[in-house]
């Protein structure tokens, strides 16, 4: 999909973040969107800003933990836009807590998002984006899909999950010759609220991730955009995102060690 003018995108989350910037740069690239969020009155004000920048945007109030209304929205937005061709399966929350900690409904939260959410996305999407003949899916992930961290068991199991089934489904579309393309994003630490929405954070956390949060949202959607337009199938966002890419290449399952001693000494990622 290297011609953006003119087609349509969906995004989920799109009410902050990177889901707010991917919206905007994908707006001065002339595209029309379909713009998703659990909280109406933020993505309402994502869209306005679209408009004000030219581009054709409708919002919508979506929980993507909700499967039928995944399944109703995808319809919502065929019928309201006639196509489309570019999904970004971006909504996510964060928990931080040990497994011993970690609470029933607190792992149910995170999956049933993270997870769920993007399965629920995919599939209700992809028959419209093959119907398209020319589709991208963009499924978002973490680097917290190369390696386990303490505190992150939920977060780690979405987001290995994630990347399992996104890089599953790029071969199916290549066995089957379809012409949608897959690719998985990878973002390290960025500039967002999701340390401060997260579940189980510590008073400070959140200002001590946003310290060492060295990307961008408008840098991470940059990063997607080239990546959708070079149909690249893994989008490594931040040179953070390339060290945790590395370090399972390098150590194999043996860096869990130095993580834990890490983790021991009071260094948590």
């Amino acid at each position: 999909m290297k011609r953006l003018a003119g087609k349509v995108a969906a995004i989920t989350g799109a009410g902050s973040g990177i889901g707010r910037a991917l919206a905007l740069g994908l707006a001065e690239r002339g595209m029309r969107l379909a713009l998703s969020d659990i909280s109406l009155t933020r993505v309402a004000e994502t869209a306005a800003l679209c408009e004000k920048a030219g581009a054709e945007a409708k919002a919508y109030e979506l929980n993507v933990a909700d499967r039928q209304a995944v399944l109703s929205h995808a319809d919502e937005v065929v019928a309201d836009f006639g196509a489309i061709n570019l999904v970004v399966n971006n909504a996510g929350v964060a928990l931080q807590a040990t497994v011993e900690q970690m609470r029933w409904e607190d792992l149910d939260w995170v999956m049933n998002i993270d997870f769920w959410g993007v399965v629920h996305g995919s599939k209700a999407f992809l028959p419209h984006l093959i119907a398209s003949g020319d589709g991208h899916l963009v499924n978002v992930s973490s680097v917290f899909g190369f390696v386990g961290v303490p505190t992150q068991s939920a977060y780690n199991a979405a987001k290995f999950a994630v990347r399992g089934f996104t890089e599953s489904l790029r071969q199916e579309m290549l066995i089957g010759k379809r012409p949608v393309k897959v690719s998985c994003v990878h973002p390290g630490g960025i500039r967002t609220n999701i340390a401060r929405d997260a579940r189980g954070t510590e008073s400070g956390d959140a200002e001590k991730f946003a310290q060492i949060a060295r990307t961008s949202p408008e840098g991470a959607a940059r990063a997607i955009i080239r990546g959708v337009e070079r149909n690249r199938p893994r989008i490594l966002i931040g040179a953070d995102a390339y060290v945790f890419d590395a370090i399972p290449r390098l150590l194999g399952p043996y860096y869990q060690r130095p993580l834990a001693i890490l983790a021991r000494l009071g260094l948590r990622v």
